[in-house]
């Protein structure tokens, strides 16, 4: 009875998590466009945000891990280098890019893709299997395909307007209406720039995969890309932007979008996140994904004072059935190798139960005689 309240106890922490985990990825997406709207450059934006997160890792890494650690070789070094660079340098600028032509909607529906454009490239390095004949595999197809479907929608389908119900924006800013401040072909650029952004993420979340097998120390992993992205973004920050007014930080929501991304979503979210798939496994982390849709169009609508328009809905709704249409597939599929195994492993058991039998009729064979008398020779 214990362990079962004690059960029953976990996994509503590990639903708790999940929607804490969800909130903060929503007002990431909110506190990052209202600092771009506000004039602080993308760029500008990104090292900020890996400069606050360093400074929070390090030093508990180095209380908490780095005694522990394995010998870091200039290979793995230079693993690490081109990590961060393809998933946080490029992948973050480039998302920071894609928000600010279009919006927190869009964002919050793309960030729905990542799962979906995982499984692709995991396939496409032959990682991931796709057996079209059987369900889980048609299943897995279907949604790779509703989840561009819905890229598709975003990108050329405005649709009708949805007004707030607040018209009062929470951080005092007009204009940033969905859909309505940026060009059609503003517009189109950036949702394929979430696009890419998210197939970069992607990439780096399957070579994360291959690193934790050199490196298996997570915490390591997350500061050291930190550290090394900070230093990138840096470069590239100086490269993009000259207007040194826009990397002026004041009391206002830049500060906030700052400290914010780097506090909550690169370090609290990632410890969040860590615990949760260890106590549920990462299926479940990315079965709450489309929550932050839902946060961010409830968010736009009572506080932020935002027209949401109906294309970037109903994408986000075909990039969330894409989603579970492949998390389905994928569940379909660990189900039917569980069971091929465990019928190999009744089938191996019977076999060896068998096969005493028979050797000890072999020997008895041996020693008795036709008469049915036995032979002590």
């Amino acid at each position: 009875m214990h362990q079962l309240i004690m059960g029953d106890s976990d996994n509503w922490k590990s639903y708790g998590v999940v929607i804490i985990i969800q909130v903060i990825y929503t007002w990431m997406f909110i506190t990052s466009k209202a600092a771009f709207n506000a004039g602080l450059s993308p760029v500008v934006f990104l090292f900020y945000r890996q400069a606050v997160a360093s400074l929070f890792l390090v030093p508990f890494s180095v209380v908490a891990k780095w005694g522990t650690a394995p010998k870091l070789s200039l290979i793995l070094l230079f693993k690490f280098f081109m990590l961060a660079l393809i998933g946080i340098t490029i992948g973050l600028n480039v998302y920071n890019i894609g928000l600010k032509y279009t919006s927190e909607t869009v964002a919050s529906a793309a960030f729905n893709a990542i799962p979906v454009i995982t499984f692709f490239l995991a396939f496409l390095l032959r990682m991931e299997t796709l057996k079209l004949r059987r369900i889980h595999g048609m299943a897995k197809a279907i949604g790779v395909m509703l989840c561009l479907a819905g890229v598709v929608v975003i990108a050329l389908y405005v649709g009708p307007a949805i007004h707030p119900f607040n018209h009062n924006s929470l951080f005092h800013q007009s204009g940033n209406s969905d859909g309505q401040v940026h060009s059609k072909a503003t517009w189109i650029k950036g949702t394929f720039l979430l696009l890419f952004a998210n197939t970069a993420w992607s990439l780096w979340l399957v070579m994360q995969g291959l690193m934790l097998k050199e490196c298996p120390s997570k915490l390591l992993l997350t500061t050291i890309q930190c550290i090394f992205s900070m230093f990138q973004s840096f470069v590239v920050a100086l490269a993009f932007e000259r207007d040194f007014s826009k990397w002026k930080l004041a009391f206002d929501v830049r500060l906030l979008a700052v400290l914010y991304s780097g506090i909550f979503n690169a370090v609290i979210s990632w410890y969040l996140q860590a615990w949760c798939i260890e106590k549920k496994g990462p299926v479940f982390v990315a079965m709450s994904n489309p929550l932050t849709i839902i946060f961010t169009i409830f968010s736009a609508l009572f506080f932020l004072g935002e027209t949401i328009h109906l294309g970037s809905v109903l994408g986000g709704i075909l990039t969330v059935a894409g989603l579970y249409s492949v998390l389905w597939g994928k569940y379909k599929e660990s189900k039917l190798i569980l069971t091929s195994n465990e019928n190999l492993n009744i089938q191996g058991a019977e076999h060896n139960a068998i096969l005493p039998i028979h050797e000890n009729q072999e020997k008895i064979e041996g020693i008795v005689c036709n008469d049915g008398s036995v032979n002590t020779k």
